[in-house]
């Protein structure tokens, strides 16, 4: 088993997904970069279905990948790793990166910005300090979204160096101890007992700042579900069982969910809950998070058994997509502004436009050589595995 067509399916809709999220923060009532006028709560209950679990499980399906890459090429590894994943980094961080932050100071700084972005993009290499709301100051040089391939870099280097630094021994007694863990309920039990523990310890303590140095709940969650990910990729006892679980976990989804939104309903600053519904509901958030992974992987696992031209098309494009999207939707939002469109035409018009744009891109990214390792492709095309219709079965 060298690769995992279902996996890759996965995270093809999940950075679909990634990319509604985003369009999606310009309208509710949190904060971004850059926000509607017409911004507020109507979206949030869509928002919160996802908002849980979706970055867990791409972390989950990295670790995995990861895993399959470093099982089919050892030596070089984390140098070719870090290629992939720093240099895009680097190169969006100085291009594609900069101009979220000039919209976000065009439309956040007292008074505006109106020097231009020439001017704006020296002060940003420079690393101005001064772009300041109510004692709130942007760092600058940032990088936005793309704070995930830092992430994953980070959590590349413990998790490899660990898999090659242990003796056939404990592999093996730890491969027990995983499928034994895993089977039968574990599978859904102790994940959830984590990340709803991590939440109700760290969170109000530490916050989420993706800013990898003090993002300390982020790590807690995240770097275990990657390591999770690249342990189990080849376990086949452990996914076999996640596909039993999908309904069962698909169940617990939808209550948890339920459960939430009805919280949120009641609760808000001018009706608090008790710290101990506080603190419960956090339980409850964990429990969707990890059930709402095994139900999309397990139905992912009975639906997706092969290659389609369709997936051999979308898989390498996601790469380039994620690091392009989200600078896409706010220059295109800020610039729809003058239009005083209805927000559901100026939305789904930044789905579709944000989506064409980008594959435009990818269109021209992927026949041009030196274009190709700044978005994370490798240096010369892969020839694609022969497509067949992808295998389907009940879900």
């Amino acid at each position: 088993m060298d690769r995992r067509y279902d996996l890759d399916a996965v995270r093809v809709a999940a950075f679909g997904l990634l990319v509604l999220y985003h369009v999606g923060m310009y309208y509710v009532s949190w904060d971004w970069h850059v926000k509607s006028p017409q911004a507020g709560p109507a979206l949030e209950p869509l928002m919160l279905l996802t908002a849980p679990w979706r970055l867990s499980l791409l972390f989950l399906v990295s670790g995995a990948a990861t895993a399959f890459m470093f099982g089919r090429k050892r030596d070089g590894f984390l140098r070719a790793r870090s290629w992939r994943l720093l240099l895009p980094l680097a190169f969006g961080m100085l291009v594609v990166v900069p101009p979220q932050a000039y919209y976000e100071v065009v439309e956040k700084l007292p008074g505006g910005y109106h020097d231009g972005y020439p001017a704006f993009y020296r002060l940003y290499l420079q690393g101005y300090d001064g772009f300041c709301r109510d004692g709130d100051c942007l760092t600058l040089p940032t990088w936005n979204h793309l704070w995930f391939l830092a992430y994953l870099w980070v959590y590349t280097l413990p998790v490899v160096l660990l898999a090659r630094a242990l003796p056939e021994r404990a592999r093996t007694a730890l491969a027990c101890l995983r499928d034994r863990a895993f089977g039968g309920i574990g599978l859904l039990l102790w994940p959830i007992l984590w990340l709803g523990l991590a939440r109700v310890l760290l969170l109000d303590r530490f916050g989420s700042t993706h800013a990898l140095v003090d993002d300390v709940y982020n790590h807690v969650q995240y770097l275990p579900v990657f390591a999770l990910g690249f342990a189990i990729a080849r376990a086949d006892a452990v996914w076999d069982n996640v596909r039993r679980l999908r309904w069962p976990a698909l169940g617990l989804a939808v209550g948890a969910y339920a459960g939430l939104m009805v919280y949120y309903g009641l609760h808000d600053e001018q009706n608090p809950p008790t710290d101990l519904l506080r603190q419960a509901m956090r339980l409850v958030w964990g429990a969707m998070q990890w059930s709402a992974i095994v139900a999309v992987l397990g139905f992912a696992r009975g639906w997706v058994r092969g290659p389609s031209r369709v997936l051999n098309y979308l898989t390498p494009a996601v790469y380039p997509v994620y690091i392009l999207h989200q600078t896409v939707i706010v220059v295109l939002a800020h610039n729809l502004k003058p239009l005083a469109l209805a927000p559901g035409i100026e939305g789904l018009l930044l789905v579709v436009v944000t989506f064409g744009l980008c594959f435009a891109a990818y269109e021209a990214i992927r026949r041009v050589k030196p274009l190709r390792p700044l978005f994370g492709l490798p240096a010369q095309a892969r020839s694609a595995p022969a497509a067949r219709p992808a295998t389907a079965s009940t879900g």
